[in-house]
């Protein structure tokens, strides 16, 4: 027998190495098998309910990093919450109409107008479907537990059926109305946009500084006056039709040195103007209130024929221009608004594709509108005063990143007027984290226009209107009813393969239409209605589920989108929201901050990580990092993390190892029987099982990361762990200093394992399957464990938090004699405190070796009068450090000076004589072999 057989070294198949990348696939098949998801609803039957509703992904690629972030971080929550005493369901969806789709087939060679509609739908739905199934795939390969083979889809005839009932409760209300003011209109996607799928860039464009002459002055100007006005969009002048001032602000008519002409512009942008346009010199005629230009007549620059108003309006500012708006009612928000209330013409010179109509002018007529602005100048002639060139921020297509323009074409609108202050209540009653994300929503909802519904394209949810014969348009209750019956039999398909008067219920009649013939809308809706209306398609459908949610969790950008669309369908409907919190996350940059970009080459697909790493370290990372803003990834950042989760593995390594001889039913001691130090670390870790059960309810990952990292590495690995080694090698197998520790291995090991489940639950489940006295065949069909508290908890936890202190002094004092080669492993030292009697009482208190505490061979404590000159003192704390005196013993590597070569051939010290002559009577009578 050797001598290193008398230990009770840690003995665990459990590998160092986690294999991740090929194990991970391999937990994820036995989930399935065993049919976890559906284990686990059925164990939280009748319990609280919790419902987190996923917000659908678009069903286009595989997914990238941003959607791991997301759907990890509910993953996490869900896993959390069924764990902690509630039945909480995850149906995860699918966005799967929209543009993009269309692009894709475009892309392949598929030419739309050139095909049956209805064989171009089909194509659609079967590429959307064969995206679910690849996204599918990439979000069980992070782990993801959820009702994979039961998801909701948006193209799904079910889900377009709810969405119909939706347009249909908002119509009956008065919600739904067709109009022509200017929207966002992409030309190079042929349709109008929502204002949740614009963004902005920054762009150079050319302004122009040019004058209207009056026409009539109503007495109050000459028709020998200019008006200067100023324009950011040149093409726009083809459509102008008024001339707006602000009401309140003064005016000057100023005549320039040398000129004839006159000319009127803001008295507060005077000065720079006549810098900007040359003037020397020039003399003030007159002055005027905005108010008193109101209905004087000027001429447009190069059409006799058009008249251009002189209105008032709000909108106008002094921060730029010349303090007069020129005007164009069909290419503008605000233009449109006052173009209205005087009367104005509303055109529109640019058509769909972003060509110039007729209307322009012949010539203008088919060119290409962002063209226009050298022709523009020229028509201008000596009217026009200065242009420059100016970078501003413009909006774009977000799906084809191409600058979009105001346009007011005849669209069907959903009100978001009408009840305004209904959604603006509702978000009052909505809890949200990061807290600013209510004002957030509040500002977008309060300010923002009504909603286009409408869209130029083919693939969506057809708009369940039709037209009488006069043109009335009829989406009565009866009507969307029969509509939304039909799309639950046979999907929306239907709409394109029958004519209208099949669609309608039967002997159906309207007095628009006295010969009984009845046309059908053609546009479709915007696909932020497709997945607003989840709220009644999901979660008001489901019997498993409920509305409203208690969470909705995406993307900081869906406070414009999903956040938006879906508070404004659920008041409209229901009046209140369809979500009691909401929590949002920031985007995933790249580790130098900069946003992620294929052209850029800095992007990190999920498959690469899990490839490199294992899907688990994109899981801890998730845990690792502050979601509520904007958060960096690289491979050198998750190198970082999987260093971490190496440190975590390896510690649960070491409690594996060292209780695998340890039945738990048997063998565990009493809390009342522990040591001190076996108290206090019981102590810690229920602390440490409040703070991670309270972090996962308030989905705050980084603290529990921070909290178990902190534990693993302080707590455990650089105190607990590091001395313990001395007590469960050492000691006799069955002797109760190892049995107290071993049941603190084991209840830690236990629990830990089941409050990283929700986040590393591959880990967890390869951990649990060596733990054979606990009875749940899964980790993950346990419970949580709740934090324990201890009459004497208090109490021990100043005490040893003032010891903690002085072991940190004294680890300073070891390592300046280790420096100084006064010892080498601290096991060589003898150390000396100079005690105040405060400490002297601490560490009698503590009734613990303290020497195996400091993980010193030999310990003196002495009074602080008695220090010597050359001690080392840290805040307050004298200490010495001599080497011990004695000889090693082979077994403990402590020095002792009871050690000494026995009759069975090893140097051992008392101790360990005493374990080898009780337990190893063949070993002593054969002597050992070396």
């Amino acid at each position: 027998m050797k001598l290193k057989d008398t230990l009770n070294l840690g003995k665990t198949a459990f590998p160092m190495r986690a294999g991740l990348p090929t194990k991970e696939p391999k937990w994820q098949a036995a989930w399935d098998q065993a049919d976890i998801y559906h284990k686990r609803q059925q164990l939280n039957e009748g319990k609280p309910a919790f419902h987190l509703h996923d917000g659908p992904p678009y069903a286009n690629g595989n997914i990238h990093v941003g959607h791991a972030l997301n759907k990890i971080s509910k993953d996490i929550i869900v896993r959390a919450k069924s764990m902690s005493g509630f039945r909480a369901p995850y149906v995860p969806g699918w966005d799967t109409h929209g543009l993009p789709i269309e692009q894709v087939l475009a892309k392949q060679g598929v030419k739309r107008k050139e095909m049956d509609l209805v064989a171009y739908l089909d194509m659609c739905r079967d590429y959307a479907l064969s995206q679910v199934d690849k996204q599918r795939a990439d979000f069980k390969r992070l782990g993801v537990l959820a009702d994979w083979e039961n998801p909701y889809i948006t193209l799904k005839p079910e889900y377009e059926a709810e969405q119909v009932r939706v347009f249909g409760a908002m119509a009956a209300k008065g919600y739904i109305y067709r109009g022509a003011k200017p929207v966002y209109w992409s030309w190079s996607s042929e349709s109008a946009l929502a204002e949740a799928e614009i963004e902005y860039h920054d762009i150079d464009s050319t302004s122009l500084y040019y004058a209207n002459k009056v026409k009539n002055g109503k007495g109050v100007l000459d028709t020998d006056t200019y008006i200067v006005v100023w324009t950011t969009t040149p093409f726009t002048v083809t459509a102008s039709r008024g001339l707006t001032v602000g009401p309140d602000m003064d005016y000057v008519v100023v005549q320039p040195a040398g000129q004839s002409r006159k000319y009127v512009v803001a008295q507060g942008l005077l000065d720079s103007l006549a810098e900007r346009f040359g003037w020397t010199s020039f003399e003030i005629l007159a002055q005027h209130k905005g108010t008193e230009l109101e209905m004087i007549v000027t001429e447009h620059p190069w059409d006799p024929e058009v008249d251009e108003l002189v209105i008032l309006g709000d909108h106008v500012t002094l921060d730029s221009g010349t303090g007069i708006v020129h005007t164009a009612p069909g290419f503008g928000e605000d233009d449109y608004n006052v173009g209205i209330k005087y009367g104005l013409e509303v055109a529109v010179t640019v058509d769909e594709r972003g060509l110039m109509m007729a209307n322009a002018g012949p010539d203008f007529a088919g060119q290409f509108y962002a063209k226009v602005t050298p022709l523009v100048q020229e028509k201008l002639g000596d009217l026009l005063l200065a242009s420059e060139v100016i970078t501003h921020s413009y909006p774009f297509d977000w799906r084809t990143k191409k600058p979009i323009i105001w346009r007011a074409v005849p669209q069907w609108f959903a009100s978001v007027s009408d009840f305004r202050q209904e959604i603006l209540s509702a978000i009052e009653k909505t809890s949200f984290k990061p807290a600013w994300g209510q004002k957030r929503l509040y500002n977008m909802i309060r300010d923002r226009g009504d909603w286009v519904i409408s869209r130029q394209r083919a693939w969506g949810v057809p708009l369940p209107i039709f037209y009488a014969e006069d043109g009335t348009a009829i989406m009565t209750k009866e009507v969307t009813d029969h509509v939304a019956d039909l799309f639950a039999e046979h999907g929306s398909i239907i709409w394109w393969q029958k004519e209208a008067k099949d669609l309608l219920p039967v002997g159906f009649t309207h007095p628009g239409s006295p010969n009984g013939h009845f046309t059908k809308e053609t546009d479709i809706m915007d696909v932020w209605f497709d997945s607003g209306s989840s709220w009644k398609g999901v979660m008001a459908a489901r019997e498993e589920l409920a509305y409203p949610s208690d969470l909705y969790l995406e993307g900081s950008d869906q406070y414009r989108g999903w956040f938006n669309s879906s508070l404004i369908t659920s008041v409209a409907v229901n009046g209140h929201a369809p979500y009691k919190s909401i929590l949002s996350q920031g985007f995933v940059l790249d580790g130098k901050g900069e946003k992620m970009s294929k052209s850029l080459g800095n992007t990190i697909l999920p498959s690469d990580v899990e490839k490199q790493f294992g899907a688990e370290i994109l899981r801890l990372w998730v845990t690792s990092v502050d979601s509520s803003n904007d958060v960096r990834i690289s491979m050198d950042i998750l190198k970082q993390t999987s260093e971490t989760y190496r440190k975590i593995r390896n510690t649960l390594r070491f409690l594996l190892a060292n209780t695998s001889d340890f039945n738990p039913h048997q063998d565990a001691v009493s809390y009342e029987n522990l040591s001190a130090v076996d108290r206090y670390m019981v102590i810690k870790f229920n602390q440490l099982i409040a703070t991670i059960n309270q972090a996962y309810a308030d989905y705050d990952f980084i603290s529990i990361y921070k909290s178990v990292v902190n534990f693993v590495t302080v707590d455990l690995s650089a105190f607990y762990l590091d001395f313990a080694k001395d007590v469960v090698y050492i000691e006799a197998a069955h002797s109760i200093e190892r049995r107290r520790m071993q049941t603190v291995f084991y209840d830690i090991l236990v629990k830990i394992t089941k409050l990283l489940t929700p986040i590393l639950p591959h880990t967890a489940e390869e951990i649990w399957s060596y733990l054979e006295y606990e009875s749940e065949e899964f980790v993950q069909l346990t419970e949580m464990p709740l934090a324990e508290s201890f009459p004497d908890q208090k109490a021990i936890l100043e005490e040893w938090d003032a010891f903690m202190t002085l072991r940190t002094q004294a680890q300073k004092a070891l390592e300046e004699a280790r420096n100084a080669k006064v010892i080498g492993k601290s096991l060589e030292a003898h150390l000396t405190i100079y005690a105040s009697q405060e400490t002297k009482t601490l560490l009698t208190t503590l009734n613990s070796d303290i020497a195996l505490l400091m993980i010193v061979s030999q310990l003196t404590i002495t009074d602080e009068a008695a220090k010597p000159a050359d001690a080392v003192t840290f805040d307050g704390v004298a200490f010495t450090v001599e080497r011990a005196q004695g000889e090693v013993c082979e077994r403990s590597r402590r020095i002792d000076p009871t050690t000494r070569m026995r009759s069975y051939g090893v140097a051992v010290c008392d101790a360990s004589a005493k374990v080898i002559e009780e337990n190893f009577p063949e070993a002593v009578a054969e002597g050992f072999e070396r």
